[in-house]
């Protein structure tokens, strides 16, 4: 168990409180220089502020934003901080590992105070993201994702300051310690999707082969379907459903509906194969609601557009959802024929067979950018059996993916724990709350 230092004074700093006695408090403006060297030309390596960390964008291939005129780009040199200031949600700051340019809206500076640390303060800045402690000082829209920390709240900002060799001390024990639980972290992670791909591969091979080991198999005539029980049929989906109907998107509010007002899903709502209710935008009180898009208990919904590719046609069958909320334009409902178990078509969709067919109609002459068509959807070839048989593989399925299901949830919450923890402890270090200093020693 890690050890406090022996005395602590208070500070005059909300989010740190007491520190050491021998510690000191210093604001920004003492430890950093705003820099704002316009470059004029494109020349250079165009950097992007990721969750992930800088990463050099590839502006030939077209992937992502790409600006039409770098002429008023800011250098960023190796050893730069860069911080997307514009947005205090779910940006990032970073030390460049790159010479480049970077977005105007960015903010780029350096350190000048000789008896400090980069990366001491790299751990304070991270972790103001991501315990939102620079919140409270922006301006601007914080419902468009404009929620900015101006140069004099950033000038102002007060942090601890250690020695320069304490600095280092504590550098070198939150490197040793993140980098254990990152890997621990990267562990259960792979674990997660070694889980995720098997639990696939059960479910791509009931919904084409069925329960029986022993069933006569045929040509599907399929590719992506392979060999089929003989007596099931390989049909479109057209011919499963009656219509398609769309949703609608006005201009919303960007937090989740009242349980009495009306709201509007969002295309995630359909992530994952699972119906998230949650995933909704209220919808102003000046817009009249449509009932006749109005979500159902029973509904089979289906998301034609989205950021992310491999999200695009996410299928889930709605068990039960509460009143009031509205498709969007970006999701589809399938209206099914009475022969048809909307679970077991709900699952199909998530199947790789089908995958692989939505993945081709996207990126088909057809196809738009991220986006599927109805046209497309109705093409999508799924392997049929009978009613009483997809009722039955609906249930088996249940059953075996629960297993699966349960232990992924639950390595899922290990992982946040212990990024919780990771978060906790450079808190815990760089504000002097436990004294790291010989833990190397005392370690060995």
């Amino acid at each position: 168990m890690m050890q406090a230092y022996n005395s602590y004074i208070e500070s005059d700093v909300n989010w740190v409180q007491n520190i050491p006695s021998h510690w000191d408090i210093k604001k920004f403006k003492y430890l950093f220089r705003i820099k704002k060297n316009v470059v004029g030309e494109l020349g250079h390596s165009v950097l992007s502020i990721t969750q992930k960390g800088i990463k050099i964008k590839d502006v030939e291939s077209g992937g992502g934003q790409v600006a039409s005129d770098y002429s008023k780009y800011q250098k960023v040199s190796i050893g730069d901080y860069a911080m997307n200031h514009m947005d205090l949600l779910t940006g990032f700051v970073d030390l460049s590992p790159f010479d480049g340019v970077t977005s105007p809206d960015y903010r780029v500076f350096e350190l000048i105070d000789l008896q400090s640390e980069k990366r001491f303060y790299l751990y304070i800045l991270q972790l103001c993201y991501a315990h939102k402690i620079f919140y409270p000082l922006g301006q601007g829209a914080a419902h468009v994702g404009r929620w900015r920390l101006p140069a004099d709240a950033f000038n102002e900002f007060k942090a601890p300051k250690p020695s320069l060799p304490e600095q280092r001390e504590i550098v070198g024990f939150l490197d040793r310690e993140t980098a254990r639980i990152d890997n621990l972290i990267a562990e259960k992670q792979t674990f997660i999707n070694l889980l995720k791909e098997k639990r696939q591969a059960l479910i791509s091979h009931v919904v084409t082969k069925g329960l029986d080991p022993n069933v006569k198999m045929k040509g599907s005539g399929i590719e992506w379907i392979g060999e089929v029980p003989e007596h099931w049929e390989c049909v479109p989906l057209k011919r499963l459903i009656r219509n398609i109907e769309q949703g609608w998107s006005p201009e919303c509010h960007s937090n989740p509906a009242k349980e009495d007002c009306w709201g509007v899903l969002k295309s995630g709502a359909v992530n994952g194969g699972v119906y998230q209710a949650q995933e909704n935008k209220e919808l102003p009180e000046n817009l009249l609601p449509r009932p006749e898009i109005e979500v159902k208990d029973g509904d089979l919904i289906m998301s034609r557009a989205s950021g992310s590719r491999e999200l695009i046609g996410s299928a889930a069958y709605v068990y039960e959802t509460r009143s009031k909320l509205m498709l969007s334009d970006k999701l589809f409902r399938l209206n099914y024929l009475d022969e048809i178990n909307p679970e077991f078509v709900s699952i199909c969709l998530g199947s790789y067979p089908l995958r692989r067919q939505i993945e081709l109609a996207i990126g088909g002459a057809e196809g738009l950018a991220n986006n599927l068509s109805q046209s497309n959807i109705k093409r999508l070839f799924l392997a049929k059996p009978p009613k009483a048989e997809q009722d039955l593989i609906v249930s088996a399925l249940k059953k075996r993916l629960e297993g699966f299901d349960r232990i992924v949830a639950e390595t899922s919450r290990s992982i946040e724990l212990l990024r919780e923890h990771r978060t906790a402890l450079i808190s815990s270090a760089v504000t002097g709350k436990i004294d790291v200093r010989n833990c190397k020693e005392k370690a060995a």
